[in-house]
């Protein structure tokens, strides 16, 4: 019996007691792992293919060991320009091995991915009604100096007086409209 499972974002065929290295799992060493997305299960002639995976197929494994994989050389050059760069990789890698091969009747595994903190937001500023105050007492402070509130200020208070024109006005023409 075999199957193709997706485990940590490639497609492999695996069988039963098959070791496979496959990209870093966020799993201990010794503790065991399902994948439930299986594509495809192969049962001598029997093959059954999901669309796109077969429901309540599972595949068991054991996570043996983490290590590092070969190292790939990344070198980069432009010919008759003086460029060259030179980098090594070397990927980290798990290796499994495949305890069983389930058809039907599993449940859904939880899914494996690394847990990241989720970043506390910040909640958006809402106007209330306790901020309208606020602006009322502003402009009762703004008619004592009117030259030290803002455009935008004196134009609200121009509005609310009911000035005409007030959208080409300048500072000095909102405060003379103001104070008559």
């Amino acid at each position: 019996m075999y199957a193709i499972v997706e485990i940590a974002g490639q497609q492999l065929k695996v069988a039963k007691d098959q070791k496979v290295f496959v990209n870093r799992l966020p799993v201990e060493e010794g503790k065991s792992v399902s994948f439930d997305n299986v594509l495809l299960i192969g049962d001598g002639d029997k093959v059954t293919v999901g669309a796109p995976a077969i429901d309540g197929a599972q595949v068991g494994a054991k996570v043996v060991k983490h290590l590092k994989g070969d190292k790939v050389i990344v070198f980069k050059k432009k010919r008759r320009k003086g460029y060259q760069k030179k980098n090594g990789h070397r990927q980290s890698l798990s290796q499994i091995v495949i305890e069983s091969i389930v058809a039907s009747g599993a449940k859904k595994a939880t899914p494996v991915k690394a847990e990241k903190a989720a970043p506390a937001k910040a909640e958006p500023k809402k106007a209330t009604k306790a901020a309208a105050p606020d602006v009322k007492a502003s402009k009762k402070e703004a008619t004592q100096d009117l030259s030290k509130c803002t455009v935008a200020v004196l134009k609200e208070m121009a509005k609310a007086k009911g000035v005409k024109g007030i959208s080409s006005m300048k500072k000095s023409d909102l405060i003379a409209a103001l104070s008559n």
